[in-house]
Order: structure tokens, then C-alpha cells, then sequence
């Protein structure tokens, strides 16, 4: 009885406004018979105002990181990818001149792999031209095609995987180069037309270099210093010769407007390398050479037991190395982006390593925890069995190992993160 009567009062209270009103606070009116009532018409598409429709919004629908082949937004107005996306809109409106990409990774992109067809497409449409860095010296120079690079064989090259002498800095490429008597370099590009803006990165003392014969200064006294100046348009390479002991870390080559994107692999390493930098060394890289977006490439090599699964020794310190950067750029955009499909012999059949998806996971959630933009390349491949597939289809897309990409497959995948990309700029246009 006490129920019935209760129900029989609010519904007799549902017939009537019974809205109070406390000051400027009104309570919304009590309705139990609203799913009883017959809806009223919705409003044609005239009626609603233009303003209506300008404040009106979509929430996003919910992705599965695992299947998703997108661009995966974590961060916020500066870590993750807007920042960078605002960074193209001005470079578009011709409100700054650069945009700067700074691409770590193994194996998978060096000899420009992957970073030089991305790099094409981004200049196409955004305008710009030049490689940016080339290191002093390199395994790779001999199958790179985006820039002919040769030298003399008398350099010292310290980095990640031998021990430089105490005072001697690397550089973010993982890399220094100490000249010999008579040390040379030569650059030549790879297309028709000449270098316009080079710039020369070396390490305190000084010295001069000889540039096609003729003598530039080295001056600075940072770890890292930066000499800039303007190629003559009728030279079509650079030679430079030292005569110095001055450290020497590369060259870069760059147009005076445009997008650039700067190649910074290293061979056999999972990217906890990283850590080993110096804050010192990080920071004046930004001060001469400003990133926009800093992507991280990386888990080639942290596969090489295809049937484990358990990273912890992987996790704990790249998520160390990706806290330190975070926190040194502020204001730069970061990438991870997620490992490849590998796949790996088992009953006679090559399927995809149980590793794969394990590191995946992991590569996703410090990309989430940390604010970070995430692109998973092995779902843009095509997922399970993908690389089996990239192997024995009837165009080859990657190598016999199951694991690297030959020079069509890293143009392919070149192509869908700059169409991920572009569906991101595309989407911060709306």
C-alpha cells in the first residue's frame, strides 16, 4: 500500500511543472512517465542555428590499440601530436619558416629506410628540401640513395658500443667522430639540384675545416656548436678536409623553409641506449637544432627470442629514457612507434613470433601512461601473419630474415605513417 501510494503521487506530481527554484538554482522536474510519453518530433535540419551547429560536438568512438592502424592520440595540447600538427599549420600559413622531425631507431631505418620516402612526401606537400643530418662516417653510406656520402678511412668513431674517452661527448646520433691528419669528408646530393643551407655540428676547441679549398673557422666553446652558411648554387658536393682534432659530428642539409627530418639510427640497439646521453648533450641539440616531433622507432632487436614474451628488462629503462625526454622538451610532440610483425619458423611454417604482440602491449602502454602519440605499425601491415606475407607474396616487401624491410617495403611503410600522419593533420583542420 505504502509503494501504491507513493507511485500514485508522483505520478499525479508528473502531470504538473513541479520545478523549485533556490535563488538562481532550479531542480529539474519530476517525470516518471516520461518513457510513456510520445516523443516529440525532432525539428528539421532548417530550424537548427548556425551557431547550434558551430558548438556542436562528436565524441570520438573508442579504438583498439591492437587493431587500430592510425595515429593513436595520448597527449595533450604539447606531448603528444597537436603541437606538432600546429607546428605544420604554421609552417602552411607561412607564419615560421621550419619544422624539425627527429627519427630514432635501429636496424630497420638506417640508409634513410622508411625516414627518406616519409621525408619526401612531407616536403612535397609542405614544402622544403634537404636530407638534414648525415653523420661523419657510416656503415650504411655505400645502399644510401637520398644522399651520396663517402670518406676517408682514418676517422675515429666512438659510440654507443665501445667506450669514448673520458671527456668525450656523444652526440644524440649515438655517435663522435675524431678526425686523423688529412681526415675527409664528401657530400654530394642525390638529386639534380645543389645543397642550399648547410650546417656543420662539432665539439668545443675550434679549428678549421677546408671546404672545397677554402677555410672555414670552427669556433665554440659548448659540446655542441653549430656553423652554418649558405652553399654556393654552382657546387655540386661538398669536400671537407681537417686539420684539427676538433670533435665532429655530422653535417646537416636543409633548405631555408620546408619540413626536415633528421635519420638518427644505430645498428643492434633497443633504444635504451638513449639513456646514456647527457642531459648537457640533449639540450644544446634543441638550442641549435629545435625539434617539433620526436618519434621513437624501435623493437627489432628486443624480438631476437621470438617465443618470449616477458620485457621487463626492456620496459623498466625505455620507460626511464622516454620520462627523461619528456621532460626535457616540454613542448615537443612525441611518437612510439609500435614494433613490426616478425615472424619465425614453427612446424615447418612461418607465423608471426608470440613476442610480437607482448612488446606491442608495452610499447602502447608507456606511449598512453606518458601522454605520447602511438602508431602501430603491425597493424598497418596487416597484422597477424603480415610479415610472412610481406615475404612470400607474389610483390616482396621484406628480406628472407622475416624481420627487415627491404627498399620497396620501407618505401610502403614510409607511405602509411605519412598517410597517418596526414589524416591527423587533416582531422586538426576541422
Amino acid at each position: 500500500m505504502i509503494v501504491l501510494g507513493t507511485l500514485c503521487c508522483l505520478g499525479v506530481l508528473s502531470l504538473f511543472n513541479n520545478a523549485l527554484s533556490f535563488g538562481s538554482h532550479t531542480t529539474r522536474p519530476l517525470d516518471i512517465l516520461a518513457d510513456l510519453k510520445k516523443e516529440d518530433a525532432a525539428p528539421p535540419e532548417e530550424s537548427i542555428t548556425a551557431s547550434a551547429k558551430k558548438t556542436a560536438t562528436v565524441a570520438p568512438l573508442p579504438v583498439d590499440y591492437a587493431t587500430y592502424p592510425g595515429i593513436i592520440e595520448y597527449g595533450d595540447q604539447n606531448s603528444g601530436m597537436r603541437s606538432f600538427m600546429h607546428a605544420l599549420k604554421a609552417l602552411r600559413a607561412g607564419q615560421r619558416k621550419k619544422v624539425r622531425i627527429a627519427y630514432f631507431g635501429d636496424s630497420m631505418i638506417e640508409g634513410d629506410l622508411i625516414t627518406q620516402d616519409l621525408r619526401d612526401s612531407l616536403q612535397a606537400f609542405f614544402g622544403g628540401d634537404g636530407v638534414g643530418f648525415v653523420p661523419a662516417t657510416s656503415v650504411v653510406s655505400g645502399f644510401r640513395t637520398s644522399i651520396r656520402h663517402s670518406f676517408s678511412p682514418n676517422w675515429m668513431d666512438y659510440h654507443f658500443k665501445n667506450v669514448p674517452p673520458k671527456g668525450t661527448e656523444l652526440g644524440i646520433s649515438g655517435h663522435v667522430f675524431l678526425p686523423a691528419a688529412q681526415s675527409w669528408i664528401r657530400y654530394e646530393p642525390a638529386k639534380k639540384h645543389p645543397f642550399e643551407e648547410v650546417s656543420l655540428l662539432y665539439g668545443s676547441g675550434g679549428g678549421e675545416v677546408m671546404i672545397n679549398n677554402k677555410s672555414l673557422r670552427l669556433d665554440g666553446k659548448n659540446n655542441l656548436n653549430e656553423k652554418s652558411f649558405i652553399s654556393d648554387s654552382s657546387v655540386n658536393s661538398l669536400t671537407l678536409k681537417f686539420n684539427t682534432t676538433t670533435l665532429f659530428y655530422g653535417a646537416c642539409f636543409e633548405s631555408q623553409k620546408g619540413v626536415f627530418l633528421d635519420n638518427y639510427s644505430f645498428r643492434g640497439i633497443s633504444g635504451i641506449e638513449l639513456g646514456k646521453l647527457s642531459k648537457n648533450m640533449w639540450t644544446q641539440m634543441q638550442s641549435v637544432r629545435p625539434y617539433d616531433l620526436i618519434v621513437l622507432h624501435y623493437g627489432a632487436n628486443v624480438l631476437f627470442l621470438p617465443e618470449n614474451t616477458k620485457f621487463d628488462w626492456y620496459e623498466r629503462p625505455m620507460v626511464k629514457v622516454v620520462d627523461s625526454l619528456r621532460r626535457l622538451f616540454p613542448q615537443t610532440s612525441f611518437l612510439i612507434v609500435g614494433t613490426a610483425d616478425k615472424a619465425y619458423k614453427k612446424k615447418g611454417k612461418y607465423v608471426t613470433a608470440p613476442g610480437v604482440k607482448a612488446l606491442m602491449k608495452i610499447q602502447h602502454n608507456f606511449a598512453e601512461s606518458r601522454g605520447m602519440a602511438y602508431w602501430n605499425l603491425y597493424s598497418a601491415m596487416g597484422g597477424e601473419g603480415a610479415m610472412t606475407r610481406w615475404v612470400e607474396g607474389d610483390t616482396t616487401y621484406a628480406n628472407k630474415d622475416y624481420t627487415h624491410f627491404n627498399f620497396r617495403g620501407a618505401s610502403k611503410v614510409g607511405g602509411l605513417l605519412y598517410k597517418a600522419i596526414m589524416d591527423e593533420y587533416k582531422q586538426e583542420q576541422l
